[in-house]
């Protein structure tokens, strides 16, 4: 393994650590402009997680180590996930592990830490964020697995990397019925596991519509702010998880030259704006879904995985 990879895969951290904030900012900025508003910059989630930081930090009376430690297993489970999967470059120094059963399950941890976190709080909206967000959780995680497994038939492979790596090589296999499915499905999924509309609204703030915010509502300063970070994060990486499930052009391969490395890194940049984009974009045309239709919305996107696995068997080719 070169040095060049290992250094790929600090600068994917570093790039999802560093651009999460900006992520976020540029969703906001793009949603401010198309309802004709100003906006508060792209760089303004760095500027609320400055000020979060330097505020004290309160812990509500009652609540035990798991409400303490949710915020880091968040983080750290989502930056784990960044240092895994094939963004910049195929040949992380973790790409033998960079399963598609793993990275599921990371993002699972996550998820379950901070449901266990509302609860903690013993408070009514708490539980209520929590009771939803597992709800979702529990018809997100398999959709996210049936999508995903559906694109590794080809290459007979559950391993992200070998996945993307043979998508490049076969680019026709894109344009297949099971790789469309799996992008439909990937992307209503995606949507829900970040909290955007139409599922969750991210900037609403009437506790009885919340679900992601409504677990949160306890934490103030350090740990706020180490939430919000987190669930840039998660967002960052999954629109880059996805553009190169589906868009692999520009990744560097696994012996990476410097060269390659910087195409890598530019070009995950331009496909996660286009994506963040594009999703803030049609934001603003949906409104939120009534919470007793989201489950409808979730297994449909299931059943749309289940048609990519079986198409991918039945009308798919192996790249091997």
């Amino acid at each position: 393994m070169s040095a060049l990879a290992v250094a790929a895969a600090a600068l994917q951290v570093v790039g999802v650590l560093a651009g999460a904030p900006l992520v976020v900012g540029g969703m906001r900025q793009v949603r401010a402009r198309l309802e004709g508003r100003a906006g508060g910059g792209i760089g303004q989630p760095w500027r609320d997680l400055r000020k979060q930081l330097r505020k004290q930090q309160i812990t509500p009376r009652g609540t035990t180590v798991v409400f303490a430690l949710a915020p880091a297993v968040v983080a750290g489970s989502t930056l784990l996930i960044a240092a895994i999967v094939p963004l910049i470059a195929l040949g992380s120094p973790l790409e033998s592990v960079a399963d598609l059963f793993g990275v599921v399950g990371l993002l699972f941890l996550g998820t379950v830490a901070l449901t266990l976190a509302g609860i903690d709080t013993g408070t009514a909206f708490g539980g209520m964020g929590s009771s939803r967000e597992i709800t979702i959780a529990a018809l997100v995680e398999p959709t996210i697995l049936l999508a995903v497994f559906a694109l590794s038939v080809p290459g007979e492979s559950a391993n992200l990397a070998a996945i993307v790596s043979a998508t490049e090589n076969h680019p026709e296999q894109l344009v297949s019925p099971g790789s469309l499915l799996a992008f439909v499905a990937l992307g209503i999924v995606i949507i829900a596991e970040t909290g955007r509309l139409p599922v969750d609204n991210p900037s609403t703030h009437l506790e009885l519509t919340m679900i992601h915010e409504a677990m949160i509502l306890e934490y103030a300063g350090p740990k706020l702010a180490l939430v919000e970070w987190a669930s840039g994060m998660r967002l960052t990486v999954l629109l880059g998880l996805v553009a190169n499930l589906f868009m692999p052009w520009g990744i560097a391969g696994a012996d990476p030259s410097l060269l390659a490395v910087l195409i890598g890194l530019a070009s995950i940049t331009a496909k996660v704006v286009v994506l963040a984009g594009l999703l803030a974009a049609g934001e603003v045309f949906i409104a939120k879904l009534r919470l007793f239709r989201v489950p409808e919305l979730l297994a449909g996107s299931f059943l749309l995985a289940l048609l990519a696995v079986t198409a991918s068997y039945f009308l798919g080719t192996p790249t091997s």
